[in-house]
């Protein structure tokens, strides 16, 4: 038995390896090749592909600019960070500007010749009444304020030490809270109607 390992080369980077196993029985007498299970037929004999390609060029990248990008993404992470966080607006909270608005929309009735001539005349003697009561507070006050200056006069004349403690303030008195009379009175048995709204609240999702 005679085998052979042959080796060939060509011009790629990798042999091409061919295993050639000569017999010298591998020729019978009729011409055929005489196969068993030591020995492989002609034909199964193959190539493999040449590998002619080469890794891919990396390109050059400047170190400077690399640096500089990476100072522009922490520029931009800090603006981030200084910039507090946005929160959900509360319309409710908000008067739209239009109910701020104090032009008139709507325009006056015109009233009679009658009705105008009788307001005015009411408005007079309403003047003429809050004219008088004004006049009578006022005579009322000094009545007072001359009255409380005698009686500490008085006072003083027989101590002075209830004198000095009848012009501190009294604490009780403060603070004073005091509602005045509205402009209209109200209602005795006025029940205030509920009302119809809609419903346009915004839903945020975050």
């Amino acid at each position: 038995m005679l085998s052979c390992l042959v080796y060939l080369r060509n011009s790629s980077p990798l042999p091409l390896i061919w295993y050639v196993v000569l017999h010298s029985s591998l020729m019978g007498v009729d011409g055929h090749v005489s196969q068993g299970p030591w020995f492989a037929s002609v034909l199964t004999l193959k190539t493999s592909a040449p590998l002619r390609a080469e890794p891919k060029k990396k390109k050059k990248v400047d170190p400077r600019r690399e640096q500089m990008v990476r100072e522009r993404l922490k520029k931009k992470l800090k603006k981030l960070e200084r910039v507090p966080p946005e929160l959900i607006p509360i319309e409710d909270f908000t008067t739209p500007a239009k109910y701020m608005d104090e032009t008139r929309v709507r325009g006056a009735p015109q009233l009679p010749f009658e009705e105008s001539e009788r307001r005015a005349l009411l408005l007079k003697e309403w003047s003429r009444y809050k004219q008088t009561q004004h006049r009578a507070e006022m005579e009322a006050v000094g009545l007072a304020v001359e009255a409380q200056r005698e009686a500490l006069e008085e006072l003083r004349l027989e101590s002075e030490e209830l004198y000095q403690a009848a012009l501190r303030p009294d604490p009780l008195l403060f603070p004073f809270n005091h509602q005045g009379p509205s402009y209209t009175p109200p209602k005795a048995q006025y029940e205030a109607p509920e009302g119809k709204y809609n419903n346009i609240t915004k839903v945020y999702t975050q």
